[in-house]
């Protein structure tokens, strides 16, 4: 018999916490965690290194990258937890072409924490108040039956464990 596995993304605006929730829910699972950032090309990485915000040109190989690992997981029965943004339904629509049974975790939280918890974030290539003003604008929050919203107000382990027990019945902690 085949273990359990599941194909998460955890998104949200930048300043919301996605790769560090996402590790520690990658751990708590047992499933393998890939920080979306580090798909991005060279060329978005300086386009946002320099202020620019990302269009969905710039997107879209990105996402289709993304979606692919989302499916090679799911063709191993492979676990895994994917940090991405996913400001869009259309761009979360093109990540569950990878897995149709995606789950995903909202990240919600208010524009001066955002902002607080950039304006510490050092070595990040995310730049500007400008850039989280864009992605604000993009944002199209996922409704109930897309994703479970939870507010970055709380912590990281109350985060992971408000998912998780969620998702009780359709993931299988091993």
């Amino acid at each position: 018999m085949n273990k359990p596995s599941h194909r998460i993304l955890v998104m949200g605006v930048s300043g919301s916490g996605k790769s560090h929730i996402g590790q520690q829910l990658a751990a708590e699972l047992g499933a393998t965690f890939i920080d979306g950032d580090d798909h991005h090309s060279p060329a978005n990485v300086a386009k946002m290194a320099s202020g620019t915000p990302l269009n969905d040109n710039d997107r879209r190989d990105w996402l289709a990258t993304l979606a692919d690992l989302f499916a090679a997981h799911k063709a191993r029965n492979a676990s895994v937890v994917i940090a991405c943004s996913g400001l869009k339904k259309r761009y979360r629509d093109r990540l569950r072409e990878g897995d149709p049974a995606l789950h995903v975790l909202y990240l919600e939280g208010s524009h001066a924490l955002l902002r607080e918890r950039l304006a510490t974030r050092a070595g990040h290539f995310f730049k500007g108040d400008n850039m989280l003003a864009s992605q604000l604008a993009d944002l199209e929050p996922p409704s109930s039956d897309e994703a479970m919203t939870v507010s970055i107000a709380l912590s990281p382990s109350e985060i992971v464990e408000h998912f998780t027990a969620a998702l009780a019945p359709t993931l299988r902690v091993h």
